[in-house]
C-alpha cells in the first residue's frame, strides 16, 4: 500500500520513526513528508534511510514532478503523526504553505491524524474547533493518550503508541470482517497474593492479548479487554476491565461473555493460588528454614466457559503456553489440553528460551476441539493475532458463530 507519513514539528516526532519502521516491515511503501519544523527534531537522513525514498518539505522542491499534487494523488492512506496544534490549525483552514499541507488538500484517500501537544493546547477552544472541523470533513483524528509529556507535566496530549496509530490507520483501509461482532479478550498474567508484599505470578506481558484486541477492533469488532497485570498499555477504543487475580478474571470474563459472540482466553491464568493469604509480611526464619506453602487449584476458566456458554453459538478460543518435556512435545501437550478443555479452538505456543512471554514475536499452532491442526503461523504478535481471527472467521463460516 502507498502510504504518506506526515510528520509535524513536535518532540514526539521521534516516535514516528518507530511508526515508519513498523509500516515498512508490514510491506507498505511509505513516503515521509515532514514539515520544516519536524526536521529540527529528526533529520532528513533518518527518514530517507528508513523509508528508502527522498524526503522533501517545500512545494518548490521537485517542481518538475509537481510533487505538491502528485504525492497526495498517489497516496492510498495518509497518516500524520505527530499532528501538532499548528498543523491541525493549518489543515483545518486549508493552508498549503508546505508540502504536507498541500498533500492534505490533494489527498482523496483516508486520512488519520494522531495529535500530540501539551494538555493546555489540546484543550484550547481553538484546537477543539479545529479538530471538530477536520472530523466533520471526514478526517479521522485520534484522541491523544494521557501520560508524561515534555518536561514534568502529565495529562492528555501524549502521542499514542506507534502500534496503536498503525492499527487505527490500517483499519481505515483494511477488512472489516468482524463488524457486528462483540468479542471478549483476556490478556496479561494473574497474580495470586501470598502476603501484603508477595504474590505468585508468571512472565506474561499481555502483548499477544493486546494485539488480539487491537486487531479485532481494526477489523470492526466491538472489543472488551479483560486485562490482568500487563506491561503494555491497552489499545485505544476498547472497553477495559482491570483485574488482578484468577478469581477476579473469572468473574469479569463470565460477565462480559454474556453479550459476546467470541471469547478469547489469551491471559496466562494461575493454575494454583495460596490456600491462605497471610495478613502480614512473612519474615525470614532465624534457623534458615522456609515456611510451608500450601497451594489450592484455581477454577479452570476456559473449560468452564466451553461447558457453560452464556450465549447459543458462542465461540470459545483458548491459549496454551507449553514447553516440551519427557512426556511429550509442545504439540502433544496442546492436543491433550484441547481434548480436556472443550474449546472450539486452542492456540498453542511454545514458551521459554526467549519465546512467547515478553517477546515481540510469537509462533503458534491452532487446533480445533478434537486436536486437529487448523493453522500454523509465526511472526509479529499482530500478525499472529490476524491469523487467529482468520481461524475464528473460518469457524464462523462453518456455523459456529453468527453475527
Amino acid at each position: 500500500m502507498r502510504i504518506v507519513l506526515g510528520v509535524a514539528g513536535g518532540i514526539a516526532a521521534y516516535k514516528a520513526v518507530l511508526l515508519l519502521r513498523q509500516l515498512r516491515e508490514g510491506g507498505h511503501d511509505v513516503r515521509v513528508v515532514p514539515t520544516p519544523a519536524a526536521l529540527e527534531f529528526v533529520g532528513r537522513a533518518t527518514w530517507e534511510a528508513l523509508s528508502g525514498q527522498p524526503v522533501t518539505t517545500d512545494v518548490f522542491e521537485d517542481v518538475d514532478q509537481v510533487a505538491h499534487v502528485a504525492v497526495g494523488q498517489q497516496a492510498e492512506l495518509v497518516i500524520v503523526a505527530p499532528a501538532t496544534a499548528d498543523l491541525l490549525a493549518r489543515a483545518a483552514t486549508g493552508r498549503a504553505d508546505d508540502l504536507l499541507t498541500a498533500t492534505l488538500l490533494v489527498a482523496r484517500c483516508p486520512v488519520l491524524m494522531a495529535p500530540a501537544m501539551h494538555t493546555e493546547m489540546w484543550q484550547h477552544p481553538a484546537t477543539v474547533a479545529n479538530v471538530a472541523t477536520l472530523r466533520a470533513r471526514g478526517v479521522h483524528v485520534l484522541e491523544p493518550a494521557s501520560g508524561r509529556l515534555t518536561g514534568a507535566d502529565t495529562g492528555p496530549g501524549r502521542l499514542p503508541e506507534p502500534e496503536a496509530i498503525a492499527a487505527a490507520a490500517l483499519a481505515l483501509v483494511g477488512p472489516r470482517d468482524l463488524a457486528g461482532r462483540h468479542v471478549v479478550v483476556s490478556a496479561g498474567g494473574t497474580r495470586e497474593p501470598l502476603d501484603p508484599v508477595r504474590f505468585l505470578g508468571n512472565r506474561s506481558s499481555g502483548r499477544q492479548g493486546v494485539a488480539l484486541a487491537r486487531t479485532a477492533l481494526a477489523r470492526g469488532a466491538q472489543v472488551t479487554l479483560v486485562a490482568a497485570n500487563m506491561s503494555v498499555p491497552a489499545p485505544p477504543g476498547v472497553d477495559v476491565v482491570q483485574v488482578e487475580t484468577a478469581a477476579e478474571l473469572r468473574d469479569a470474563v463470565r460477565t462480559a461473555a454474556k453479550v459476546a459472540d467470541v471469547v478469547v482466553m489469551a491471559a496466562a491464568v494461575a493454575d494454583y493460588r495460596p490456600a491462605t493469604i497471610v495478613a502480614s509480611k512473612i519474615k525470614k526464619r532465624a534457623d534458615g528454614s522456609a515456611p510451608p506453602l500450601e497451594l489450592v487449584q484455581t477454577t479452570d476458566i476456559l473449560a468452564e466457559l466451553a461447558r457453560d456458554r452464556p450465549r447459543p453459538g458462542q465461540l470459545v478460543v483458548g491459549f496454551a503456553a507449553e514447553t516440551g518435556d519427557d512426556e511429550g512435545s509442545v504439540l502433544d501437550h496442546g492436543r491433550a489440553k484441547a481434548a480436556r478443555k472443550g474449546a472450539d479452538l486452542l492456540v498453542v505456543n511454545p514458551v521459554g528460551d526467549g519465546k512467547g512471554f515478553g517477546a515481540e514475536t510469537n509462533e503458534v499452532v491452532v487446533l480445533d476441539g478434537t486436536g486437529e491442526l487448523v493453522a500454523r503461523f509465526a511472526g509479529s504478535k499482530d500478525d499472529v493475532a490476524h491469523a487467529v481471527w482468520d481461524a475464528v472467521l473460518a469457524a464462523s463460516e462453518h456455523g459456529v458463530i453468527r453475527p
